[in-house]
């Protein structure tokens, strides 16, 4: 299975989010898959490549061609993909993906995020989706996506089209047969 997983870029994050990342990544390997990601050497990005390199597992990394400078790329891709614009990297991360893992990260992680889930909500894939919810850093935007359920602007069915958890392993398993975790969307509002 190839696994795309967002994250942040970030060389300022704290170490225990590295650390998660690296297991993520160290996990993914071990179970036999590949990673698909931004191709970035530095926070949740380079952690992820890091763990599935150290587990011995393919990773392609996809990159606007204006991020390859010195220090921006992770430097052991066993692949590099180079694309002319953003929007033309994450369609070809979606493309070349059978899931999606969502660590914490910043705007551009929201922006992949929101992005794929509004494509599962709209029926353009029915990859499975999880956010890897670090030390609950995902919570204040799940209080919103609630908020937003409550004041009628998010139909409660959508909360149920992705997958949330602090464990990584719960992550994979989920991501390998997700029709065997299925979340309530009773499970998610008490969240």
């Amino acid at each position: 299975m190839v696994i795309c997983v967002y994250g942040a870029a970030s060389k300022e994050i704290a170490e225990p989010f590295k650390e998660a990342g690296h297991a993520l990544g160290y996990e993914l390997a071990k179970r036999g898959h590949s990673l698909v990601f931004g191709g970035g050497d530095h926070g949740m990005m380079g952690a992820v490549a890091r763990g599935t390199h150290d587990g011995g597992g393919h990773i392609t990394g996809i990159q606007p061609s204006f991020f390859n400078v010195d220090g921006v790329l992770y430097p052991l891709c066993d692949e590099y993909i180079y694309t002319d614009t953003m929007r033309e990297r994450k369609q070809k991360m979606e493309d070349m993906s059978d899931a999606f893992i969502v660590t914490p990260g910043g705007v551009g992680t929201y922006e992949e995020f929101f992005e794929i889930l509004t494509l599962k909500q709209l029926g353009r894939h029915r990859k499975p989706i999880v956010i890897l919810n670090t030390d609950g850093y995902y919570d204040p935007m799940l209080d919103m996506m609630r908020h937003a359920v409550d004041a009628k602007f998010l139909n409660e069915k959508n909360l149920s089209l992705f997958y949330l958890t602090e464990d990584i392993a719960e992550a994979l398993d989920y991501v390998e047969d997700p029709e065997d975790m299925e979340i309530s969307i009773e499970t998610l509002r008490n969240l």
